[in-house]
């Protein structure tokens, strides 16, 4: 079955109900278009077309009305702290004034205990002096998606027209290191096992970034990413098969370890690396690619549906929706949803492989999303299974000798 709504019962946690982890972090799409066509883009080139039926900019009621959920959850569940992402598309192509209004508005609705932590996710080719200006007077911080730090590695990111998005982005990078370093958040960028590991980290360290993210691309056991075998099961994952499939994810993520390592962590904070060690330790991470934590993050579409993360998406038409919307429904209702609630079952919600491995509380079965298989839902280990345990063990090794007085 591809399921439809999110709700395919392969998604249903399998075991008793699950307590609700109230949302946390509120992912608002202020414009559901973009200025460039990449052409790896899951979101614009994937199975899921829901975008095609929604407006480009939200409306003012959208965002108010999502302002107002956001305040009601926020005091129904007395938090002292929330994530409010701006999003998109691009979301710059809604006005960096406009965002800035957007964040204020939360900040005005919610109860005054509660912090409330504002970041942009942009390519940052529409970035400006006066528009980083006008988001740094609003404590908004930009996070940048970029494939590396050179010409070479942005390729596929183009625009419309196909002309090249790096001169743009790149300036706009630069820009914000320069002149308004408070609010650069980091770059994010997708792992891609044709280049050259070291060279794509270090370019990237001339942007100056405060942190890096280091993502997996979004494939599942139906539509594999580049390098991984085409056709294979789930039953071909776990400690037992690793060893007799490539880990081309997971190479190339341990030589970047490698040199963040013995740099001494000191360059730049690298999410993915610095959440493994500490699950590694028994200490608390949030990711949605390792861990066990149960997922607290919800999307407000730009007509003001409520839908599960993006990331979803690349896996069928439909996987993210809930039926929800603001004007009707209330975030406390999202979390009854049974998409959800899979998504905050912990180790109840993962396959019989992944319960039974060793690694378990470090991988946390991996990336929701990429454990999906068309007919079989989402309970199957990551389609980077072996990729992973290559790069948690590699850690871990590096831990132990770090720890013996062996390491740097």
């Amino acid at each position: 079955m591809s399921g439809t709504a999110g709700t395919s019962p392969a998604t249903v946690p399998p075991a008793g109900p699950v307590t609700p982890v109230p949302f946390g972090q509120f992912i608002i799409k202020v414009h559901g278009r973009c200025n460039l066509a990449c052409r790896y883009c899951y979101l614009y080139e994937g199975p899921d077309s829901t975008w095609r039926d929604r407006p480009g900019p939200a409306s003012d009621a959208v965002l108010d009305r999502a302002a107002a959920r956001i305040a009601e959850h926020t005091a129904t569940h007395r938090h002292q702290e929330i994530s409010l992402v701006l999003h998109g598309g691009e979301p710059l192509l809604a006005g960096a004034g406009r965002l800035a209004a957007l964040a204020g508005l939360v900040r005005a609705r919610v109860p005054g205990p509660c912090t409330v932590r504002t970041t942009l996710q942009t390519n940052a080719t529409l970035l400006t002096d006066a528009r980083a200006a006008t988001l740094a007077g609003q404590g908004i911080r930009v996070g940048i998606s970029l494939d590396g730090g050179l010409a070479a590695h942005n390729t596929r990111r183009t625009d419309h027209a196909g002309r090249p998005a790096w001169p743009a982005a790149a300036r706009g990078a630069r820009l914000l290191a320069a002149r308004h370093p408070e609010a650069y958040a980091g770059i994010l960028t997708v792992v891609d096992p044709d280049t050259d590991p070291v060279e794509v980290y270090e370019s990237l360290l001339a942007l100056r970034p405060p942190a890096v993210d280091l993502l997996l691309p979004h494939g599942n056991w139906t539509t594999p990413p580049p390098g991984l075998p085409v056709g294979a099961a789930p039953t071909e994952a776990g400690p037992a098969a690793a060893a007799r499939r490539p880990t081309p994810y997971g190479d190339w993520l341990c030589a970047v370890f490698d040199r963040w390592w013995q740099a001494g962590r000191r360059e730049t904070r690298v999410r993915l690396f610095e959440e493994c060690l500490a699950l590694l330790l028994g200490l608390p991470a949030a990711t949605e690619s390792l861990g066990l934590d149960p997922v607290n993050a919800i999307v407000v579409e730009t007509d003001g549906s409520i839908e599960q993360v993006d990331s979803l998406k690349s896996a069928y038409d439909t996987a993210a929706a809930t039926g929800l919307d603001v004007f009707r429904h209330s975030f406390d209702e999202a979390l009854r949803h049974p998409g959800v609630a899979a998504r905050q079952a912990g180790a109840a919600a993962l396959a019989p492989t992944c319960r039974a491995c060793p690694l378990l509380t470090v991988c946390g079965g991996g990336h929701y999303a990429h454990r999906y298989r068309a007919g079989h839902g989402f309970v199957n280990p990551s389609v980077y299974c072996a990729d992973l345990e290559r790069l948690i063990r590699h850690i871990a090794a590096r831990l132990a000798d770090a720890v013996t007085g062996d390491g740097p």
